[in-house]
């Protein structure tokens, strides 16, 4: 098995919209792309699935050495010798890969947010970074355009930590904000509790609309000039706008449902947003 094969299986296993996203591209970006997501994914799962925070601490900072490895053209890992080549093809930054190790590792060392500017920092790290990773993959000729990546991929977060509120609670962990709990008198049991109340319904109203506003933001960062080369953070966009919509028009039940579009739309809206960009 080639790496650009491992990668390509590790991002199939994974369902993941971003992959719906980029069917569309050339190959040498098709299988950057997918170099990227393969990692993001691998990291992401060493926090996930290692009960043990000091052995996760152990995996991540291997994966920081094959970084190291990878900057003098070397590294074991498949997924960093497809990472070698997509480096190398479109000058990716070895410091943005990482920092989205040390938004991972954020994971291991708190499960609570303060405040929204304390998330904001998390979300830059796991989602924004990741971004702006895309942007230089895909390509731009206005720098406005990583402005764009970077709230785009906030936006995304915000999307993700809304749909996963039930299944982050049953791990430990929430990622809303402490601040926001207490102005919408949402206790921390209540979430942990997966137990739905008219004021959770009212902090999910809240959380949506930000998001929303983050994607409005991204798209008017983007210059009509970049908008044809960026088209896959537009279909990206297109995907979790829907599946926020389909949150909301659910009544919040991400304590106790898990909202997932379907392959068919998934595949309508990565067209549509393909033929108008």
């Amino acid at each position: 098995m080639t790496p650009h094969d491992y990668c390509a299986q590790r991002t199939a296993q994974s369902h993941s919209s971003f992959s719906a996203s980029f069917r569309f591209l050339p190959s040498a970006k098709r299988r950057a792309m997918t170099a990227l997501y393969a990692f993001c994914r691998e990291v992401d799962d060493v926090v996930d699935e290692c009960s043990e925070p000091d052995i996760a601490r152990i995996k991540l900072a291997w994966w920081r050495n094959e970084l190291i490895a990878m900057e003098k053209n070397s590294g074991n890992h498949p997924v960093i010798k497809a990472l070698q080549e997509a480096r190398q093809a479109f000058q990716l930054p070895i410091a943005h890969l990482a920092e989205i190790i040390d938004g991972m590792e954020m994971d291991l060392d708190q499960n609570r947010y303060a405040d929204f500017p304390a998330l904001h920092l998390y979300c830059h790290r796991v989602a924004s970074v990741v971004g702006l990773l895309i942007a230089e993959i895909l390509g731009y000729t206005n720098s406005a355009t990583l402005e764009y990546a970077r709230e785009l991929g906030l936006a995304f977060q915000l999307t993700n930590i809304i749909r996963d509120v039930g299944e982050d609670a049953r791990l430990g962990r929430i990622y809303l904000p402490q601040e926001e709990l207490a102005q919408f008198g949402v206790s921390e049991s209540d979430i942990l509790a997966c137990h739905p109340t008219d004021n959770f319904h009212a902090l999910m109203t809240f959380q949506a609309k930000r998001a929303h506003e983050y994607y409005e933001l991204a798209i008017r960062h983007l210059p009509a000039c970049d908008r044809r080369a960026q088209c896959v953070g537009l279909v990206m966009a297109a995907i979790y706008r829907k599946l926020l919509d389909e949150i909301t028009d659910d009544g919040f039940r991400v304590l106790t449902h898990r909202v997932r579009l379907s392959k068919l739309q998934k595949i309508w809206l990565t067209t549509v947003t393909w033929l108008v960009a």
